[in-house]
């Protein structure tokens, strides 16, 4: 099964992917159970939200949006266009109360009834470019917004306004973080890795150790953050994304995203299924920075 997305809530371990499967896991990954939906609509689901660990948001295709009040176990329907709808790929719950979800195409929709119901919205500079992440900072003041061609977007007011950031990439971004004191990571397309240092002001890139997509990330307790990727490919920087190292490399599918388990263990959502692999302490390997 092609999974796409994987966090962590009360309910236990979540993933999600193809056909509109939701699984739950309360063992850490050994055994699952498909949630309860109140709608099966076979979309492909792209992403999971949890904004504590009962309160979250499942994305797809269609513009589906999936809300959940008891950490994933069921699901309720607030969201879907199957005419016209196009797929959606991140969201966040801003300071306001507000929710912001993102998609193809530049879509926004806004919620201001805490996700039960949706709007479009607009975003002052957006292009049709998609839209794929849009994360935040531990103090929720400082925003970023990244796409597709380089589309980036700033706020420091907690996602009241927002600004475009001068273009430092051509290619598509998947993923950004916050690692705190301003400091920020985005990856992307073939091994494109950038970080700022100034709430995203300014951007440079890092030197990847092989030219692969990057889809997701895990900031561990110590500070070390994991990018995954293609060919099931582990990235672990120790100094805030500005070194990258391979720390582990196996097989062909491509790793969508990671959580760390109770016992240490990486478990991973890929396109090839669920992985769980015992961590891997960086090193030095071929290539690397």
């Amino acid at each position: 099964m092609q999974l796409t997305t994987i966090e962590r809530s009360k309910a236990g371990l979540i993933v999600a992917g193809e056909l509109g499967s939701i699984l739950v896991s309360a063992d850490e990954g050994r055994t699952w159970k498909a949630a309860t939906l109140s709608n099966a609509r076979q979309a492909l689901i792209t992403r999971i939200i949890f904004v504590d660990d009962q309160l979250g948001l499942a994305l797809g295709h269609e513009g589906w949006i999936l809300r959940t009040e008891d950490g994933g176990l069921n699901w309720t329907e607030t969201n879907f266009s199957e005419s016209n709808g196009e797929p959606l790929m991140s969201a966040a719950r801003l300071p306001s109360g507000d929710w912001l979800a993102l998609g193809a195409f530049g879509q926004v929709l806004r919620s201001t009834d805490n996700a039960k119901s949706w709007q479009a919205d607009s975003l002052p500079g957006l292009t049709d470019w998609h839209l794929n992440d849009i994360s935040s900072s531990a103090d929720g003041q400082h925003w970023l917004i990244v796409g597709e061609a380089g589309t980036a977007l700033r706020s420091a007011d907690g996602g009241q306004n927002w600004e475009t950031i001068e273009p430092f990439y051509n290619g598509s971004l998947y993923g950004a973080v916050s690692l705190g004191a301003g400091h920020w990571v985005t990856y992307g397309m073939r091994g494109h890795v950038f970080t700022s240092a100034d709430d995203g002001l300014s951007w440079q890139e890092t030197k990847v150790p092989a030219p692969i997509s990057l889809y997701g990330h895990a900031v561990l307790a110590n500070g070390e953050l994991l990018l995954v990727g293609q060919g099931g490919i582990v990235l672990s920087s120790t100094d805030g994304g500005r070194t990258l190292a391979i720390v582990q490399r196996e097989g062909r599918a491509s790793l969508t995203d990671i959580v760390i388990g109770s016992d240490g263990r990486w478990i991973l959502s890929s396109d090839g299924g669920l992985q769980i692999r015992a961590p891997a302490n960086p090193t030095k390997t071929d290539g690397a920075v």
